[in-house]
């Protein structure tokens, strides 16, 4: 089973944002991260699950680990009942961030995912390590004046 930890940060919501996701399978683990200059906080969350989903190169069994309840109760609660009701809510409004919805949607066929949530900044590892790469992808792109959007990856052993 391939172990998919992410988690999303902004600096003001909305604005720049960060992603880092770490994919971990057979001990060892890459790490990938990325900056939006305008998002918002739930985005990125989705965001860091859609690009590690998007990193594997066949179908797989994953265990996705976010700290986003947004995204664990979309994805297991929610999703069904808003493609039935044409991506209304429960409010009949449309439903918020539709285009990474869809895109979960199609990652979801492909893989056999499992859903896990933790609570954040709650000294869970993989979590913390997630948090420090969007933190961190912000802090690279935003700050230093080179407000971009743009991914990165690399080994983590």
């Amino acid at each position: 089973m391939v172990k998919i930890f992410s988690d999303g940060a902004c600096s003001g919501n909305p604005g720049p944002g960060g992603w880092g996701t770490l994919l971990c399978y057979n001990g060892h683990c890459k790490e990938l991260s990325g900056f939006e200059s305008e998002t918002t906080n739930n985005r990125m969350e989705m965001t860091g699950a859609i690009e590690g989903l998007k990193a594997l190169k066949r179908a797989c069994k994953v265990r996705v680990t976010t700290d986003s309840q947004y995204l664990k109760k979309g994805m297991t609660e929610w999703l069904e009942g808003w493609v039935k009701n044409g991506w209304k809510n429960s409010q009949r409004k449309p439903v918020a961030n539709r285009d990474l919805w869809e895109q979960l949607l199609e990652l979801q066929k492909i893989h056999d995912i499992e859903w896990c949530w933790v609570k954040g900044h709650d000294g869970h590892s993989e979590n913390e390590r997630c948090d420090e790469l969007a933190r961190a992808a912000i802090e690279h792109n935003f700050k230093s004046g080179n407000p971009t959007d743009q991914k990165t990856e690399k080994p983590h052993l």
